[in-house]
């Protein structure tokens, strides 16, 4: 018998959208220049106001597409087919607004995303879109 105990996924997901935020090695910091890192996070926070959670995270372990964007569905964006969308290189105002526009509307499983996200859009590692999930 293995001695390796097995993670569940919650029971129930998020009434609402959320959106985390790496704030780890890379991204937020000065090695990502041109870009007001506290602003960024101001902005989202008070663009999806009550249409989403925001949390900050340490690194997210996809350095090279610093700064990282997770979008994670609603219950009922997941039941909709929705999952969570992994945007980097979110380094400019524009990016930000598309994001919390999407959101706005229902993010992953509810609404389309504007089509310029495409362009962030990236798939991490299996490990790390687990350890996200935990």
């Amino acid at each position: 018998m293995s001695r390796r105990t097995r993670r569940t996924a919650p029971a129930t997901g998020a009434a609402r959208p959320t959106i985390t935020v790496c704030r780890g090695c890379c991204c937020g910091t000065p090695k990502i220049p041109g870009l007001d890192h506290t602003a960024q996070l101001r902005d989202l926070r008070q663009a999806v106001d009550g249409a989403a959670t925001v949390r900050v995270t340490n690194c997210l372990d996809a350095c090279e597409r610093a700064n990282v964007i997770v979008v994670q569905p609603s219950t009922a964006g997941r039941k909709a087919g929705g999952l969570p969308v992994w945007l980097g290189l979110v380094n400019d105002p524009d990016a930000t607004t598309d994001i919390t526009t999407w959101v706005q509307g229902g993010g992953p499983g509810l609404a389309e995303p504007p089509g310029i996200l495409d362009l962030y859009a990236f798939q991490p590692s299996r490990r790390v879109r687990h350890e996200l999930e935990d």
